[in-house]
């Protein structure tokens, strides 16, 4: 798979050069024009979440980048906490000091009407990413942009990584009934993405020839601490029957783990534990054993095609070298990331 993020990254750092050069040009062309100014506010759901905080660091590397190629750039990052009315209320504060270009993390996917409405009032174009607002909100507005991963795509491999696992090493089914007993730990009740990374997931391991019985399923919100609470319930109720384990992300698995570790079991009475994203711990985590693989999030990429979009948007120079998915969205692919991955990178 690193072949193929190689070539993801050498297209978004084409598209990024590509929009700087254009803009660059045209600011040559007239040597009064002062350097294009982004100020950039950047609305978070929870930086706490461990791969939105490392994605913000990704984004404000890649906006330094800007300041290096002649524009002006200025950013402002607000933490809403989990709240939507706290996230509404920072928005337009970032508005009225003067950001021109907005990057909103939701904190509900379902209900972005006020901050669109306060947007579209003072023509500050939206940058919504990694909770992607639901379809008809996206089309309130000529200027609300996308950029995240497809959910989905982020199951499938999961199941693919975890079908693979099973068919090749006997000793997971543990009590050789035939059957996997597995355990699912979800983000958050009603989200788009933990809905779906659940079910493509279940949907593949089914389709890979794996006869599944789900013993529990716990939702954790993201959180190695609640994961590793919601494990502790589910290994009281059903002890060693379960065999597999499900994450919707990396902080998750790695509290299931730190359930396990906390009651002293033995490395041959573990489950196979799954996660998503490929932050830092959870690839250090594949690395030494304890997590079977997990799901690379291309967070550099989205960081990259974020600023590019925020660079065309402010500049008015490059939309015509970004590849959107129906006029409004930019995906970046997920990766496979076993061992092999995670200690080599590719």
């Amino acid at each position: 798979m690193g072949k193929y993020r190689m070539k993801a990254e050498k297209t978004v750092k084409s598209l990024v050069l590509g929009i700087l050069m254009s803009c660059l040009c045209a600011c040559g062309t007239a040597q009064s024009a002062e350097p294009d100014r982004i100020q950039l506010g950047a609305a978070y759901y929870n930086q706490n979440d461990t791969f939105l905080s490392q994605l913000d660091e990704c984004l404000k590397e890649e906006i330094s980048r800007l300041e290096k190629d002649g524009f002006e750039v200025t950013v402002t990052t607000r933490d809403a906490a989990g709240s939507q009315r706290t996230q509404d209320d920072q928005v337009k504060e970032l508005i009225e000091a003067g950001c021109n270009v907005l990057c909103v993390n939701l904190a509900d996917r379902t209900d972005p009407s006020e901050i669109i409405d306060a947007a579209r009032e003072h023509n500050v174009p939206i940058i919504f990413f990694n909770r992607e607002p639901v379809a008809e909100d996206m089309m309130q507005w000529e200027k609300l942009y996308y950029v995240g991963a497809d959910a989905k795509l982020s199951g499938i491999l999961q199941g693919e990584l975890a079908a693979d696992a099973i068919h090749a090493d006997s000793r997971i089914d543990r009590n050789k009934d035939g059957i996997i007993q597995y355990v699912v730990l979800e983000g958050e009740p009603g989200h788009q993405d933990a809905i779906i990374r659940t079910e493509s997931a279940v949907d593949t391991l089914k389709k890979k020839g794996i006869r599944l019985e789900k013993l529990s399923c716990g939702i954790a919100n993201w959180n190695r601490s609640q994961a590793q609470n919601r494990m502790m319930q589910a290994i009281g109720q059903h002890q060693n029957q379960i065999e597999l384990v499900l994450a919707n992300n990396d902080d998750m698995a790695l509290g299931a783990i730190d359930a396990y570790e906390k009651l002293n079991y033995t490395e041959s009475a573990l489950p196979v534990f799954f996660g998503i994203d490929g932050t830092d711990a959870g690839l250090q985590a594949v690395a030494d054993g304890k997590l079977a693989a997990t799901v690379y999030n291309d967070k550099e990429g989205q960081a990259r095609a974020m600023a590019a979009l925020a660079a065309a948007l402010v500049s008015g120079e490059g939309m015509e070298e970004i590849e959107f998915v129906n006029g409004r969205y930019i995906y970046l692919p997920y990766y496979k990331a076993d061992k092999h991955y995670a200690e080599t990178g590719k």
